[in-house]
């Protein structure tokens, strides 16, 4: 969420900012004249409460039998009524000014690049080569298929379209991917693992913004509760209301992550890419504003670690602005190569927050050279998301006899097992 006072302050700065982004300037603009007209309510209420205090002044001094004592308390009844109808509108007008802070979206970096769609992104590095295939190379879901090791009728019928069933060693590959992950990413780069829950309340997914703007993507469930759309959600509200005391804190988490993707119909159709349930490990980090630069270049190489360790060609894109998501000041996605359906697909992405979701969630710490706290940045990105990374296994490892390679860094949590055959 954004600042209201920084917006009074310079509201030119915004508009230009969030202008790149398009339509959010009404919002913004809607919001500003309900803070004028709050700020207009605040005096009105204050020049009402001193002429209150003087006509009792005059009420004590005044005859009570007279005209000008039943004047007075008239005139007091009256200010009365107009103070709580200015209370009234008041607070009609702070649940608006907040509610329309919630819908506007993140002001997005000057380094973001200009652009309307994903075809505008810049890429930034690669890393590794595509890899050489002296036969057709085949989609994942045709490779899981042929070794029924993924089974999609099944999953329709128990639950609906949009889910699967992994059997056996696709199974294993998936769980085997995951704790390989969470090793790297407790063991080599200093986070904490922690298991939250998957279910979160209405306060969580507000704190990090899927809400109010993505409530038609969750799933509700009875008793005010959501389940988890991403592990960020729960693991970032770990701090919410909280004062951190040192930063940066670091946590890993593995969860299943529960989308409807109600943007998406009609868009990837086949196999694993946009599924309603998939799981994945997320980084999230908070850290000082000055540090958060440094911090989103540190969470992204922590995730291509994971592409690296496996030996999957990426590249790394800088998002344009008409590509960002809304909470974010600035992403970078990696994108794994995918030989069977020809292209890159994202994998990973990996955001700069700033104080956007910390001044929604009210997470600050206390710097060492003063006593006044100061909201944190937040970073998340995944690390990885474990379908996808199924997926660019499959397609990558794939051999003519029908077999699947499995990259050496992830034997030793397969029984050294080489390949699915």
């Amino acid at each position: 969420m954004l600042d209201i006072r920084q917006i009074a302050q310079d509201p030119e700065r915004f508009r230009a900012a969030l202008a790149r982004r398009g339509p959010a300037v009404e919002a913004l603009d809607a919001v500003i004249a309900l803070d004028v007209e709050r700020r207009q309510l605040i005096v009105r209420a204050d020049t009402l409460r001193h002429e209150k205090s003087e006509a009792e002044k005059a009420m004590r001094t005044a005859d009570k039998s007279s005209e000008a004592f039943a004047g007075f308390r008239d005139r007091m009844r009256q200010i009365g009524e107009e103070i709580r109808g200015v209370a009234d509108r008041q607070r009609d007008v702070d649940a608006a000014m907040n509610d329309g802070l919630m819908r506007i979206p993140n002001i997005p970096d000057d380094a973001v690049p200009d652009g309307r769609s994903s075809d505008d992104n810049v890429v930034l590095r690669t890393w590794g080569e595509k890899p050489v295939f002296d036969f057709e190379p085949k989609e994942h879901w045709a490779i899981g298929e042929a070794l029924g090791l993924l089974d999609f009728e099944r999953a329709a019928k128990i639950t609906g379209a949009r889910f699967t069933v992994y059997k056996g060693l696709l199974a294993r590959l998936e769980r085997a991917l995951a704790s390989f992950m969470l090793d790297l990413h407790t063991q080599q780069h200093g986070y904490t693992e922690v298991l939250p829950p998957f279910l979160v309340n209405h306060d969580s997914m507000r704190g990090t913004g899927q809400f109010p703007k993505f409530e038609e993507d969750a799933f509700h469930v009875d008793d005010g509760l959501v389940l988890v759309p991403t592990a960020e959600v729960p693991v970032t509200n770990l701090h919410r209301d909280e004062i951190l005391e040192e930063v940066p804190v670091r946590y890993t988490a593995f969860t299943p992550c529960f989308r409807r993707e109600a943007g998406g119909y009609g868009r990837d159709t086949r196999g694993l890419i946009r599924q309603h349930q998939f799981q994945k490990v997320e980084l999230v980090q908070f850290v000082a504003p000055e540090d958060s630069d440094a911090a989103h270049e540190a969470l992204t190489g922590h995730a291509e670690a994971v592409l690296q360790a496996l030996g999957l060609h990426y590249r790394v894109v800088d998002l344009c602005v008409g590509d960002l998501g809304a909470n974010a000041a600035r992403t970078f996605d990696l994108e794994v190569w995918l030989p069977g359906q020809n292209t890159y697909r994202e994998i990973s992405s990996c955001s700069n927050f700033r104080d956007f979701q910390a001044r929604r969630a009210r997470i600050r710490h206390r710097p060492a050279d003063t006593r006044k706290p100061q909201l944190v940045h937040t970073l998340n990105g995944s690390g990885l998301a474990v379908g996808r990374t199924v997926v660019a296994v499959l397609e990558n490892g794939q051999q003519a006899d029908g077999t699947v390679l499995i990259p050496p860094a992830l034997r030793p949590y397969l029984g050294g097992l080489e390949r699915i055959a």
